[in-house]
């Protein structure tokens, strides 16, 4: 049974240099070194003579090597794969971490997954999977929630979509690499510690706050199950946390609606519908006009979130800043864990500041924006948009 995973449901909102750098970088030097040939003392070899002394060896381990060796590849096959998963997991997690964290974090993870491999194994070993690895946990971390798109084959051939925390936990880490260690050199336990390096640098980045939490990485996921935990702990004799007494069975009432209101009801119904309805078609200046309608009948009404946050880029777009800011402040009011709050926050500090005449309001987003921002074009205009305020 083949099961290949192919694409992500997320896509990086800035472009990933450091990544695609890595990768060029890789095969560069893959095409530099390699060179299938019959060795006279060892037999086939598919490295050029001179690159055995930056290959990791366990018995006596240069420094140098805990990162050359993660650069060099033993065919083709190899430089495929791991730039393949570099390719498909590392591109989020490059934009989540910008790209000189990105490519610390990617060197840091070449080393731990060396170390990992000598303590345990031993032998000498080369290749970025253990480097690919810590990027995958990242991965798995940061983006648990999101679907991986799988192409499997066992019997027909098919395609389905895996949350990415059960593809990567069972998947790669349990079954590939502690279960079915079968092919002869692989360096399995290189591939773990690697993915150990990346879970836990990346769960304790969130933790001490260095890099932005959001409500749908794992950091969130295991805070929300430790609160229901301690939850029901709470509630399981009967005692209410709320209020220190025990609970008692309380009947609820359904509230009756004059006609009026059934009707706004409706008509909200209705409205919400048409939104998601233009939604899918791709009908963005429909949907914003749609919206502001919705908004004039009922403006308690909310939006999914990504409906709200293209709508309020199209109301933006179409040269409505006092209707487009009233969508990113509801925005940010109910979605405000969102990842990439910080650039809505820039948005509303230069609607402000540029189209409504407003310099205080301004100058909260903007600073807000400014500790948080890691893209230096977006960090340049959060500044120069403070400077203007200030001039």
């Amino acid at each position: 049974m083949i099961i290949l995973p192919y694409r992500t449901s997320i896509y990086p909102r800035r472009t990933p240099y450091t990544n695609y750098a890595l990768i060029a970088v890789n095969v560069f030097i893959f095409l530099l070194t390699y060179y299938s040939h019959i060795s006279p003392s060892t037999g086939p070899e598919a490295l050029r003579p001179w690159i055995q002394q930056f290959e990791l060896t366990s018995n006596r381990p240069y420094l140098w090597q805990f990162v050359s060796y993660a650069f060099l590849h033993g065919g083709f096959m190899h430089i495929i794969g791991n730039m393949f998963f570099l390719y498909l997991f590392g591109n989020n997690v490059n934009d989540k971490l910008g790209n000189i964290g990105y490519l610390c974090f990617y060197l840091a993870g070449a080393v731990f997954s060396g170390i990992g491999h000598i303590l345990v194994s031993g032998g000498n070993v080369i290749g970025a999977s253990g480097a690919v690895a810590a990027v995958t946990g990242a991965y798995l971390v940061l983006f648990p929630q999101t679907l991986i798109t799988v192409l499997y084959w066992f019997f027909f051939i098919g395609m389905l979509e895996v949350p990415a925390l059960y593809f990567i936990l069972l998947k790669m880490i349990i079954i590939d690499n502690v279960i079915a260690r079968y092919t002869p050199q692989v360096a399995y336990d290189a591939h773990l510690a690697g993915y150990a390096f990346g879970i836990v640098a990346i769960l304790a980045l969130l933790a001490t706050g260095l890099i932005g939490s959001s409500s749908f990485d794992l950091f969130a996921m295991i805070k929300r199950w430790n609160r229901r935990r301690q939850y029901r702990d709470a509630v399981s004799s009967g005692h209410d946390p709320f209020n220190g007494r025990a609970k008692t069975r309380r009947i609820k009432v359904k509230e009756a609606k004059s006609p009026a209101e059934q009707q706004k009801d409706e008509k909200s119904k209705e409205l919400r519908n048409e939104i998601s309805k233009r939604m899918n078609e791709r009908n963005l200046p429909a949907a914003a006009g749609l919206y502001l309608e919705l908004m004039g009948h009922d403006s308690k009404q909310i939006l999914p979130r990504h409906h709200l946050l293209d709508i309020a880029n199209q109301l933006a777009g179409d040269n409505k800043p006092a209707e487009s800011a009233q969508s990113y402040e509801q925005f940010l009011t109910h979605y405000g864990m969102y990842e990439y709050a910080e650039q809505v926050e820039l948005m509303l500090g230069i609607l402000y500041c540029r189209y409504l005449n407003k310099p205080n309001l301004a100058k909260k987003y903007l600073e807000a924006a400014a500790t948080k921002l890691t893209d230096p074009g977006q960090l340049k205009m959060c500044q120069d948009e403070l400077d203007r305020l200030k001039s």
